[in-house]
């Protein structure tokens, strides 16, 4: 079974730059006949007031294969509520590796977050665990740890 992460939005091509660089991702290339996202679409009956977005991207994928493919869902309404899922980023390696040096991971990708849009919401620092809660540039809670 294939399946795909959704996220509902109002810019994809703001977001396709962050979760790309959140995850390590790249754009996904439209499909085989067609020069850009925007044609393929049309090409299925999409009016074209619909497409918000121009000639960009909508779409990400694992250039490893390995993760679901994501698209970024044109809506009409902004995020209003906590999510009911979010995604953990996992780059501090476990709790195998001392927690100086998880710190110092988690915090290196989170500066390169906020460079790329992401706000903090808060830290936290147990015991044995580190983690800090951003925002996407579109309000989506998200942890790295």
């Amino acid at each position: 079974m294939e399946w795909q992460l959704t996220f509902d939005c109002a810019g994809p091509e703001r977001m396709v730059a962050f979760w790309a660089e959140a995850l390590g991702y790249r754009p996904k290339p439209p499909p085989e006949g067609f020069t850009t996202w925007r044609d393929y679409y049309l090409s299925l009956g999409v009016p074209a007031d619909e497409l918000d977005c121009g000639d960009c991207c909508d779409r990400l994928v694992d250039p490893e294969g390995r993760g679901p493919a994501i698209w970024f869902q044109v809506v009409p309404e902004g995020k209003v509520t906590k999510n009911r899922l979010h995604l953990d980023l996992f780059v501090g390696g476990g709790r195998q590796v001392p927690l100086p040096q998880r710190r110092e991971r988690v915090d290196g990708k989170v500066a390169s977050l906020l460079a790329a849009g992401a706000t903090t919401l808060r830290t936290t620092e147990e015991t044995d665990h580190y983690y800090v809660v951003l925002q996407d540039p579109e309000g989506n809670e998200f942890c790295v740890a």
